[in-house]
């Protein structure tokens, strides 16, 4: 429970420290004397967004502390440890939070720093706040399937549905990272295929290099090959004046000079190496004027060859080793692609799984919801029937979603009917202010017993209410602290008789300054809040009386 309370230089209050007790306790005080800022102060504490003007004029920094006495400490010290802070210890959790002038701050929790993240978090599990703008929170699907949920004893479903249905989306992202945009998948493999379709129908090699530019040289040229290299064949050895005949007539005069002149003998052998040379040079020449081929369509042919390579060469190139290179690229894209159809064939397998999964588990989930509807239909109609809605019915659709969603497999709907002969519509089509807070409070008695909370807080839960409705409202707020400790902030004393500790706040001014004081009342000073909240401050000795026929009647109920 939340033991104690602590504020300073917090708007209108200079210092103020609250003691709360278990059960029911109220709190009270004309408007406008600073309840809001209790509950200010507990936000904070909550991890609201901090605000510098709220700091009490005049002072540097407000400080607001909360110490709660906890019976089982378990959930908290889990939290507190995955948050690296200090379990508590001897079952009390200290919070505290300072707010400077200067937009500075400072958040403890177990005396260690903190953030306000932490504290978003860990307030869950120690209060549960409703006021005006809380009970609203009623109207959202969402609550309201958490609300069934709870009452349902779901959670473990619910938790295993929403654990598949996680898995199920990151093998959607998965897949959708291996895939991108379908579409251009199958538009890249296409223009994958084209490009590979159109190199290997060319199917170049290296030879469509220098060596086809060779070829093709040669064959443009045959006319002149053959021309040029008869002549030069005839002046060799087949002309009348060959070179070959000039040798010969060299060599014998070579051999008349021997005797004479001694290294001509040297210089003969030297002339025998040419002839031979020189006949060597021309059959060479003579077999490949032979294989010289002169057939026009063979032109044609390596002309056709060349301009395909070169048409390769502007389009994947500059280069032949570029068009090679690109087309050895483009094939192990495509193997990839290949490779990966396969991964995504995988995946999809899998996504169906998954999904298969995930319907078995929702349906486990909305049978056990659908099996606790009934009871909660008949618990809150019969807490609302309590609470003045004397013919007031209170029925729970579920319907099927199109698809599944993280939430499960159907929305739920809480639906009200204030008077016979209407029919039921979802609850934020037509409940008031007033009605929400009666049906918030229907539902926190039936769920007390599911909800781990320390404490509850209500803030003017009976406004736009009075008479026989507050005071059920009270017999209700009693009857919920059996179960868990709560607050209240009321004007109703039909309510506030029923608390089981009253404390009021109140307004004064101090040397021109406006100062608010918390007391919790003892037994003459709370009839005399009571009768106030009866009569105005001028109230009678009737009205006195009154209010303590009512505090001694609230003490039989």
């Amino acid at each position: 429970m939340l033991s104690r309370l602590s504020v300073r230089n917090l708007a209108v209050v200079e210092t103020a420290e609250i003691r709360f007790k278990p059960g029911l306790n109220v709190i009270t005080g004309e408007t406008g004397a600073g309840k809001s800022v209790l509950m200010g102060a507990l936000r904070l504490l909550q991890g609201a967004r901090a605000d510098r003007t709220v700091i009490r004029t005049g002072a540097d920094e407000t400080t607001v502390s909360a110490l709660y006495e906890l019976a089982d400490t378990r959930t908290i010290d889990t939290f507190l440890t995955a948050s690296d802070l200090p379990p508590c210890e001897d079952g009390i959790l200290l919070l505290r939070r300072t707010l400077r002038s200067d937009g500075t701050g400072r958040i403890r929790i177990n005396d260690t720093p903190a953030t306000a993240s932490t504290l978003r978090k860990l307030a869950p599990l120690l209060t549960d706040i409703h006021g005006p703008d809380d009970n609203l929170t009623l109207l959202d699907e969402h609550f309201q399937l958490q609300l069934l949920t709870a009452y349902a004893g779901a959670l473990p479903e619910q938790d295993a549905y929403q654990r598949q249905w996680h898995t199920l989306q990151a093998l959607k992202a998965e897949l959708q990272a291996l895939i991108g945009d379908p579409a251009q998948r199958d538009y890249e493999i296409q223009r994958l295929r084209d490009t590979l379709t159109d190199i290997n129908t060319v199917n170049p090699t290296l030879d469509d290099g220098e060596l086809l530019l060779e070829q093709h040289t040669q064959a443009a040229n045959t006319e002149a090959i053959l021309a040029t290299g008869n002549q030069v064949l005839s002046g060799l050895t087949e002309g009348e004046h060959a070179l070959a005949e000039q040798l010969v007539t060299l060599h014998r005069q070579l051999r008349e000079l021997i005797p004479l002149l001694p290294e001509a003998n040297q210089w003969s052998i030297e002339l025998d190496a040419i002839q031979t040379q020189l006949q060597a040079l021309s059959g060479a020449l003579s077999d490949r004027l032979s294989h010289v081929d002169t057939d026009p369509a063979a032109l044609i042919q390596l002309e056709a060859r060349l301009g395909q390579i070169q048409r390769l060469r502007r389009r994947y190139g500059p280069s032949l080793e570029d068009v090679l290179q690109h087309r050895d690229e483009v094939q192990a894209r495509l193997n990839a692609l290949a490779d990966s159809e396969a991964a995504v064939f995988n995946l999809e397998q899998r996504i169906a799984q998954a999904e298969v999964a995930l319907n078995v588990l929702g349906e486990a989930f909305r049978q056990k919801l659908q099996h606790a509807i009934p009871k909660l239909q008949q618990a809150i109609t019969a807490e609302l029937r309590d609470l003045g809605f004397l013919q007031a019915s209170f029925p729970i659709r579920l319907e099927a979603l199109a698809e599944p969603t993280r939430h499960g497999l159907d929305r739920v709907i809480f639906c009200f009917e204030p008077n016979p002969g209407e029919a039921a519509r979802p609850l934020a089509a037509i409940a008031s202010s007033g009605e929400i807070a009666r049906v918030m409070l229907a539902i926190k008695v039936i769920l007390a017993q599911h909800d781990a909370t320390a404490t509850l807080i209500f803030d003017e839960l009976d406004a736009n209410i009075g008479g026989e409705t507050a005071r059920k409202v009270g017999i209700k707020l009693r009857t919920l602290a059996n179960q868990t400790q709560i607050l209240c902030i009321t004007h109703q004393p039909q309510a506030a008789v029923y608390g089981q500790h009253h404390h009021c706040v109140q307004k004064t001014i101090q040397d021109g300054r406006t100062v608010t004081t918390i007391t919790l009342l003892n037994k003459d000073a709370r009839i005399r809040e009571v009768a106030r909240m009866l009569g105005g401050e001028d109230f009678t000795s009737v009205t006195r009386e009154h209010a303590l026929e009512m505090l001694q009647h609230a003490s039989l109920d």
